[in-house]
């Protein structure tokens, strides 16, 4: 009934905010919007969101490496597409990290600690890349409001990797010897969803505040995290409508985007549907 209760409100929540959205923007302008998009540009803003998503799956196993699970690459991406369909279509049911790691801790002798840690370490090594890129974005937006932070903004990068290092040190030391390609790995995955975006937005003739466009998207990135909505659904949605009005960009068009990825995202995941239906066996190096 818990499950059932906070998945209802996600759905309410969600539906609140489109809504909301809805009511401050013409509906038809947006959804005239998408379908001039350019499906040509659409098609490589596809494939370099899976390419993204292979490399997260490499990064993650990385991980699972250092805890002596040693997943094939094959096996584990399977799991990583299986993640992502209960993480955007059953996220009231067993969401798809919680998944994964009832999977691995089932399959080989591992602590929970340790299982569950390194889920977390996952998501929050691709949160920081999404923070530095915004960050560095940020530092090429012409916008006076920003002017006079550029300098705080510019110290939060190496400042939030020193950190970032320290509490990976203190707290999992465990998987510390893989800090830095796991670091690489996240910055793959985040420079690939940018250059994903950026398609969409060649898809949708944009050719201006292309920079603006990217930092809003991070940013919405973060936001969608926050587990207060069915798969970040509304929340994005939400970060762009008040980025491109802070910004002084198309809210229409800045919409638009946000409901090509989420499309995007929707599509890929949905392929996760096979190994829903047949779980896949994981298989380890011989």
């Amino acid at each position: 009934m818990r499950k059932k209760g906070i998945t209802t409100l996600k759905i309410l929540i969600s539906a609140a905010l489109i809504y909301f959205i809805f009511t401050k923007l013409n509906v038809a302008e947006i959804f005239e919007t998408v379908k001039k998009s350019n499906p040509f540009y659409l098609i490589f803003a596809l494939a370099i969101f899976i390419i993204s998503k292979v490399i997260a799956a490499f990064r993650l196993n990385s991980y699972f490496h250092e805890l002596r699970i040693f997943l094939t690459h094959k096996s584990n991406l399977k799991l990583y597409l299986l993640g992502m369909f209960y993480n955007l279509f059953l996220p009231g049911g067993i969401g798809g990290d919680a998944y994964k790691g009832y999977v691995i801790k089932k399959k080989f002798e591992i602590e929970t600690k340790k299982v569950v840690s390194v889920l977390v370490l996952d998501r929050l090594s691709g949160l920081h890349l999404l923070f530095i890129y915004a960050c560095g974005l940020a530092l090429f937006l012409n916008n006076s409001q920003l002017e006079n932070f550029k300098i705080l903004i510019g110290l939060a990068i190496p400042l939030s990797v020193v950190v970032f290092y320290f509490l990976n040190k203190k707290f999992l030391g465990y998987v510390l010897s893989v800090f830095w390609k796991s670091f690489g790995y996240s910055a793959l995955v985040q420079l690939s969803q940018l250059i994903c975006v950026y398609f969409i937005l060649i898809s949708l003739g944009v050719e201006t505040s292309i920079v603006a466009y990217l930092v809003i998207f991070l940013i919405s990135s973060i936001v969608s995290v926050i587990p207060l909505t069915i798969g970040g659904i509304g929340s994005r949605e939400l970060t762009f409508f008040y980025g491109a009005a802070l910004l002084g960009l198309n809210e229409s068009t800045s919409v638009a985007v946000s409901m090509l990825f989420f499309l995007i995202t929707a599509v890929v995941s949905l392929l996760g549907v096979y190994y829903a239906v047949g779980k896949p066996e994981l298989e380890v190096h011989q």
